[in-house]
């Protein structure tokens, strides 16, 4: 069989490494792909970044499979025009979408369905929304009501950085804000399968959104991630699912709109230990995909085929029950405009002692004239399984030490919270 995997990022590349690993796979198609997956095995990048392009391939190719990365092309329908074809595709359609694609949609959708979630506004107006802030007093949370990368959410700690964020967001006409109540608590990546109706949870994990060590700096798309999450306890696991998870299935096929594909809750858990939703995504989180598809033992592809039989409830998912974690290396000027073109330098991962349980996963990278370059923001995301959280994280940084291009920028710190709680 071919498979097509939609997209350019880390997710990608961990996505096409780990369905490689299916028996009778042929051949994986990375569009547009990145340099990593452009030297990996049974993969090979393809340039067209657009749907027209996409559905000539799958017919070209008679491509069995396609998977769809980021949330950009199911935010434009990707999955439908698919869908129309006769084509198998994992991915939730357009409508189904907006739970990532409208953060007003998905908060009137979980006040509708009783699903956990903080106080909010939805504003257009700069007015409006200044005066409930003033209101309501900072921190206090302002999110771009649309997709951002990872950038459209500020946690406003003075009422002067709040309506800042309302300026930034309220440029444009037709551009909507949401304003959350700021909820203290210690944040995790719940995400699992669905098929329209069964759930099949993946290993729980935890990703670093500041840029800087300590937790400093900008919001960023992740600079690291771990997994498992040692916060979410077996209880508070049952509580999620129950909770959150089975009601937001539920909800979206009461509402017409059945949930089928990767779908990620970003859950707060406040000072008495209760879950909220602070925000859902429509696919595998980056970087939470590299440690979680580090740990899979399960067969992707097979996974994947039974949720598009609807058969998810057949099925348990299979455990290294070891700690993986994932290091981002990002490029210079991240998260802001990010430079390109410097040369990356690898380490043969071969002298790494465990070799076998390190991975580069590559994002901004490409090939140019047969060498390797930076070509976006986060460039690599180095990922390590260990016995422990802090083996795991001994690993990672061993290798990140190897790594060089100009202006490289890591935390040094990822996988502290687990290690305070081993």
């Amino acid at each position: 069989m071919k498979i097509l995997v939609i997209g350019s990022g880390g997710r990608e590349h961990a996505l096409a490494w780990k369905l490689a690993q299916s028996p009778g796979i042929q051949k994986i198609f990375v569009a547009p792909g990145n340099g990593g997956t452009a030297q990996e095995r049974e993969c090979v990048n393809f340039p067209g970044n657009s749907i027209d392009l996409w559905l000539a391939l799958v017919e070209r190719e008679n491509i069995g499979l396609i998977v769809v990365g980021p949330e950009g092309p199911l935010a434009a329908g990707v999955v439908d025009a698919l869908r129309a074809r006769g084509r198998a595709v994992f991915g939730p359609t357009q409508a189904a979408a907006q739970l990532e694609s409208s953060k007003a949609f998905a908060k009137t959708f979980m006040v509708r369905h009783e699903i956990p979630t903080a106080q909010y506004g939805v504003f257009v107006e700069r007015a409006d929304a200044n005066e409930y802030i003033k209101k309501n007093g900072a921190p206090i949370v302002v999110k771009a009501d649309g997709l951002a990368a990872g950038k459209g959410v500020i946690v406003a700690m003075n009422l002067d950085d709040a309506h800042a964020a309302v300026d930034k967001f309220l440029q444009n006409e037709g551009d909507r804000v949401v304003i959350e109540e700021f909820i203290e608590g210690e944040e995790a990546s719940f995400i699992v399968m669905c098929d329209g109706k069964n759930v099949l949870p993946l290993a729980t994990s935890q990703d670093h959104k500041r840029l800087r060590t300590g937790d400093e700096g900008p919001n960023t798309g992740g600079m690291g991630a771990y997994s498992p999450a040692p916060v979410v306890t077996p209880t508070l696991h049952a509580r999620i699912m129950r909770e959150i998870i089975q009601p937001t299935v539920n909800g979206m096929a009461a509402d017409g709109m059945p949930y089928s594909g990767f779908l990620y809750a970003g859950i707060m858990i406040d000072k008495s230990g209760a879950p909220k939703v602070i925000e859902f995504n429509c696919r595998l989180g980056d970087p939470e995909a590299q440690p979680i598809l580090m740990r899979l033992k399960s067969d992707l592809v097979k996974l994947i085929q039974l949720s598009l039989e609807s058969k998810l409830d057949t099925v348990e998912a299979q455990w290294d029950r070891r700690t993986a974690l994932s290091v981002v290396m990002a490029a210079a000027n991240y998260p802001e405009v990010p430079r390109t073109g410097d040369l990356i330098t690898l380490p043969e991962v071969q002298s790494v002692e465990g070799e076998e349980e390190v991975k580069i996963f590559h994002a901004g990278s490409k090939l140019e004239d047969g060498k390797l370059v930076t070509s976006g923001g986060r460039v690599l995301a180095v990922t390590a399984l260990g016995d422990s959280p802090r083996q795991a994280q001994s690993k990672a940084y061993a290798v990140v030490d190897r790594v060089s291009f100009a202006g490289a920028q890591y935390r040094t710190d990822i996988g502290h919270r687990a290690l305070v709680k081993r």
